[in-house]
């Protein structure tokens, strides 16, 4: 080998040490991750009383391959979380730079006796700091045990707010159907997730792209 293709060798060596990589948790070498569906939530987004293969969020990215879409969905669902339980984990959420954010929060707080203007600031955190790196943001609306009539409208404010798109509760075509429910009567069995990836689908998918899986500008 001549002096200069030994120098032509050692450029194409260096070119290829130097490119960018992604690496796994192993540190070894893979392709750029697929954008990111993250649900945030509590026990009804982790899945209470189902197998994980069987909560909304592991239903939603089977029904998203069937469509064709070539989204990662993850569960950042936690049973008995709070709002500001959700806000010490937020980190972890905003290091995904998911295109779509799931929340549903706030019954937990009602429970917890947590004043319902802690409720509105903490999920307007939640909110904010999930549209600053881009992301669409979804929010579940709900009224809250103790919080009046009225409860529900924070959510409606929030969304209005920060320019979220404003969901109908989780487990709304659910709740009071004993036959979608676990025995506790209050979570949903597969059958229930089944009925709510379906209408969370019909809310999202006009947000949602084949080619590239990117959010709609």
């Amino acid at each position: 080998m001549s002096r200069r293709q030994s120098f032509a060798a050692l450029a194409v060596l260096a070119a290829a040490a130097w490119a960018p990589r992604h690496l796994n948790a192993a540190g070894q070498s893979q392709t750029p991750d697929r954008p990111v569906i993250l649900a945030v939530g509590e026990s009804t987004t982790a899945g209470y009383g189902v197998d994980r293969e069987l909560s909304y969020p592991a239903q939603l990215q089977q029904k998203l391959a069937e469509r064709g879409y070539h989204y990662r969905v993850v569960n950042h669902g936690v049973s008995g979380s709070t709002t500001q339980a959700a806000l010490a984990r937020l980190d972890r959420g905003l290091a995904l730079k998911p295109s779509i954010v799931i929340i549903a929060l706030g019954g937990n707080d009602a429970g917890s006796l947590v004043p319902i203007e802690t409720t509105r600031a903490n999920l307007g955190k939640l909110i904010s700091m999930f549209k600053r790196v881009g992301a669409e943001v979804f929010v579940t609306n709900r009224n809250l045990p103790g919080g009046g009539q009225d409860s529900s409208s924070i959510f409606a404010e929030l969304a209005r707010q920060y320019h979220a798109v404003l969901m109908p509760p989780l487990t709304s075509g659910v709740a009071g159907h004993p036959e979608l429910l676990i025995e506790d009567g209050s979570h949903p069995n597969a059958d229930g997730y089944t009925i709510i990836v379906r209408r969370i689908l019909e809310i999202i998918e006009p947000y949602l792209k084949k080619d590239l899986a990117q959010i709609r500008p």
